[in-house]
């Protein structure tokens, strides 16, 4: 996505750049020492690093001014060794252990770092923004540094810029940052090229606020990073910065010329705030407290297990402190999931401000639980939702338990994959419009969507929400983020999550140029606008009438180190005081009374390491999917047979109006990408990577076997043609090169056959590739439910269907009937009637989306499309009896 010049505001891939560039400058040094190269190539790479390294504390200047050094004397040997040790120092991250990576000489002459006389502590940096004047920083570093005691619980090395750009630059690039300290006096512009910042910046009108720069900047690193911990060392008086509205955004304000004892421990006090993780460290405490249970849960403390003949190597397996840290009880210093007062309360806590929430639950059961439970909450039985016809089966399930009515929206298809993309906006704008015509838009009562898709298809979702608000200010919001958890910890995709969109909305509700806009627009609209007018405009909601009420839900453990099953609803509802007995009566519903501690414990452990390191994480995972796309579709014999979807071919342009391609476009920068996220109604998640398969000859689901069985690859979603790899912070970049290694294996593999094979065999390979690629089936829309399923008011009929009575219905067989997908009977009913009504809900995989739904009219295109299907895997249909049917009132 970048280019191959070293500007440090490449936010995308400077990190891995850092580490190519050293291994490379020890290749070059490595042919210097051997005559094989002069001097100037050495020189001109080394100088290639020097504003990389201007961003990191390691190796910091006295290092980096000792290589220089050592290239000005032509010292070979010991200018080779110096390169070798740090760039393996970089990549291994034996700085943050070893105390002599610090030094500059082997006599231990260390130049900063870590101490190796005391335990091991986590290691981080704090970034120090400050007027270029070498000899005051200077002094104030040594002062702050001189506070650091050995019984500290962490330990931190100080980086210095002296610019708001370059302040930027590293925050965005440096992982390793967890505080910022802000002091006066500093320069706005770099004084190194940052053409994609200038950019940016253009886009975003950020000039210069001369009076108030530093509060400025703090306001910049809080959007981009708010886990930061931000402290303003001002020469004016605290109090009087305090007064403006911005420093909110500010940990602590400290008079510079007095505070060094006190800016360390606040920096410490604040990283602390996010280590603690208040259940897993009380779960810790109770594993090795002597304890007797006298409670229903036999493997607690591990005795049944480690004293048993026959079960002991379970024990051996997990280890004992998994038993020592079981317990049913919900006192003797525990807490209860289902009514927290405690240590679990204080956890959610966290984890709300962690993700930019109001409130947090903790759920063992899953996101398909979570789903259910703000369902169940925040609509009553007879209200409607507009819900997303390809969703998760637990939105489809919730809707029957809680007896609501689905008004279904189609999301825009991709036939030529097998596959849905999102709903457009407009179609949600036309059904809440169609409601509102009908007299039932006060019955309307959430608009539930997925965000992302399985796919990677990403909402606009502040243009969603105010969109729709503008037709219905007090709707409430369901996004299901089951798949987008992580999302919060990377500033480009944070704006398109529920809790990001919902700040920056919040935030416009409040600015007196809101109703202003409002009112404008509304003087333009006319009085009486029509449908097509409104669907056609982007509207802006009355910020006078507006309830913001959305919910969040996402599985913990699909994208962050939390155990399965391990899931979150966020809240931020200004009418939760109302709803909150009502969340917490679905909780009682829907949770176990026995929650699984380690799940809870996991939960607040995945917290902490995302507010601490998931921003590096974040950043990893999104390198790593870029690469595996930049290598299969480069690779001269790879992206002959396989190729990775771009946004382009995900997303339709019509979709795209910033003109954003693909990650891969030649000239593409993460500019493009961060335009695009602003203004586009739909972003493709990079870390999402669809795979096309089909052209190799191989379908979604006997590829995805292929690399289990025989590389030991694991991949989740198919679709006819492609397999789904998904990058998160587990991978390595050791990963991308197996996967690489595996399919150049394949494809010599087919190349090999093809050539051996002859003329025949290749027409046999270009006639499966035909009928992969080619030969699909139509993707079926939602048809219609059946009239015994709606309700008919002022002579209209209506959309939404009752999903609930359908399906309990089909539990009393007399009322079922049965019909094969194949059979004469289900042409005839087709073609002359009854009609066929689904019993069920039915749900290939893959695609993975119900093409039914109890109560809904069987029409031709989903016969058509299940007879086309070869997949094993149809949940609610069983071939040996057909499909199940709802007798209607007049074949009984």
């Amino acid at each position: 996505m970048e280019n191959d010049k070293s500007y440090i505001d490449q936010i995308f891939s400077l990190t891995a750049l850092r580490s190519d560039h050293w291994r490379h400058l020890l290749a070059i040094s490595r042919k210097w020492c051997a005559g094989k190269i002069d001097l100037t190539t050495v020189q001109d790479t080394l100088q290639k690093l020097q504003p990389i390294e201007m961003l990191h504390a390691y190796p910091g200047k006295k290092l980096m001014s000792k290589l220089s050094q050592e290239l000005h004397e032509e010292r070979k040997e010991a200018f080779t060794a110096l390169v070798a040790r740090l760039s393996f120092s970089i990549l291994a991250r034996y700085y943050k252990e070893d105390p002599s990576e610090w030094a500059l000489h082997n006599d231990g002459d260390v130049a900063g770092g870590v101490s190796s006389d005391v335990p091991h502590r986590p290691y981080f940096e704090v970034l120090i923004v400050a007027p270029d004047q070498s000899h005051s920083v200077e002094r104030n570093v040594k002062t702050l540094l001189a506070q650091r005691q050995r019984d500290d619980d962490f330990i931190y090395e100080p980086l210095v810029v002296h610019s708001f750009q370059d302040a930027f630059c590293a925050i965005a690039v440096n992982n390793n940052i967890c505080a910022v300290a802000i002091f006066d006096g500093f320069d706005f512009a770099s004084h190194l090229p940052v053409p994609q910042l200038n950019r940016v910046m253009t886009e975003l009108h950020i000039e210069e606020d001369e009076d108030h720069v530093a509060l400025q900047l703090a306001t910049v690193i809080a959007d981009y990073r708010p886990e930061l911990d931000i402290y303003l060392m001002s020469d004016q008086r605290p109090q009087d910065i305090t007064n403006d509205p911005r420093s909110t955004c500010v940990r602590r304000v400290l008079y510079a010329v007095e505070e060094p004892t006190e800016l360390h421990y606040a920096i410490l006090e604040g990283v602390r705030s996010r280590y603690e993780t208040p259940f897993f460290d009380n779960l810790k405490r109770y594993a090795h407290r002597p304890i007797s249970t006298f409670h229903a849960l036999p493997i607690a403390r591990g005795k049944s297990v480690f004293k048993s003949d026959w079960i002991r190597d379970m024990g051996e397996f997990y280890g004992k402190n998994l038993f020592l840290a079981e317990s049913s009880a919900t006192t003797g210093g525990l807490d209860s999931l289902l009514e927290p007062t405690g240590n679990i309360k204080v956890a959610q806590q966290k984890a709300a401000r962690a993700f930019g929430a109001e409130h947090c639950f903790f759920v063992t059961n899953g996101t398909s639980t979570s789903n259910k439970m703000v369902l169940m909450a925040i609509a009553k039985p007879g209200d409607i939702i507009i819900v997303d016809r390809n969703c998760h089966k637990s939105h489809h399930y919730g809707a029957v338990l809680g007896g609501l009515y689905p008004y279904y929206v189609e999301a825009y298809p991709m036939k030529e994959y097998s596959m849905y993309g999102a709903v457009p906006l407009h179609a949600i704008k036309k059904a809440l419009l169609t409601l509102k015509a009908e007299g039932k838009l006060a019955r309307v009562r959430a608009v539930d969507l997925t965000n992302c898709t399985f796919d990677g298809h990403v909402y606009n979702t502040r243009r969603v929400m105010e969109e729709c608000l503008a037709i219905k200010p007090d709707l409430v919001f369901l996004w299901d983020e089951a798949w987008f958890g992580f999302a919060h910890f990377s500033p480009f995709l944070r704006p398109r999550t529920a809790m990001g969109a919902a700040a920056a909305i919040e935030k416009w509700l409040l600015a007196p140029e809101s109703v202003a806009a409002y009112d404008k627009q509304q003087a333009e609209l006319g009085k009486d606008p029509t449908d097509e007018t409104l669907l056609e405009t982007r509207l802006i909601p009355d910020p006078r009438q507006v309830r913001l009420r959305v919910y969040q839900t996402n599985s913990t453990h699909k994208s962050m180190s939390a155990i399965r099953q391990g899931s979150m609803v966020l809240v931020k509802d200004v009418d939760y005081f109302q709803i909150e007995p009502q969340l917490h009566e679905a909780i009682f519903t829907h949770s176990t009374t026995s929650p699984n501690q380690q799940l809870i414990a996991s939960m607040d452990v995945a917290r902490r390491q995302m507010e601490l390191e998931g921003y590096g994480l974040v950043s990893n995972a999104i390198q790593i999917a870029l690469d595996i796309r930049n290598q299969i579709n480069t690779h001269p014999l790879v992206s002959k047979y396989f190729k990775v979807l771009g946004a382009d071919q995900m997303i339709p342009a019509q979709y795209r109006t910033s003109g954003f391609e693909d990650f891969l476009k030649p000239g593409t920068n993460w500019s493009d990408a961060a335009i695009a996220i602003r203004d586009d109604e739909f972003f493709l998640d990079p870390t999402r990577i669809t795979l096309v398969c089909g052209t190799a000859g191989f379908d979604g689901t006997q590829f995805k076997n292929l690399l289990a069985d025989e590389f030991s690859i694991q991949v989740n979603k198919t679709s006819r043609n492609s397999v789904l790899l998904q990058s998160n912070i587990n991978n390595t970049r050791s990963d991308v090169a197996q996967l690489m290694h595996v399919l150049l294996e394949l494809t010599t593999r087919i190349e090999n056959e093809l050539s051996r094979s002859g003329a025949e065999g290749r027409k046999r390979f270009e006639g499966q590739v035909v009928s992969l690629m080619t030969d699909v089936p139509d993707l079926p829309n939602f048809s219609h439910f059946h009239d015994e399923y709606r309700q008919d008011v002022g002579g209209k009929v209506s959309v939404e269907g009752d999903i609930r009575t359908a399906f309990f219905k089909s539990w009393d067989p007399a009322n079922d009937e049965y019909v094969g997908l194949f059979s004469e009977e289900c042409d005839k009913r087709l073609k002359d009637g009854p009609p066929m009504v689904s019993a069920k809900l039915v749900i290939p995989y893959p695609p993975g989306f119900p093409i039914l739904v109890p109560g809904q009219v069987i029409s031709h295109e989903i016969i058509n499309f299940m007879r086309k299907l070869d997949v094993k895997e149809v949940h609610g249909y069983d071939s040996s009896r057909g499909l199940q049917l709802l007798k209607l009132k007049q074949s009984r």
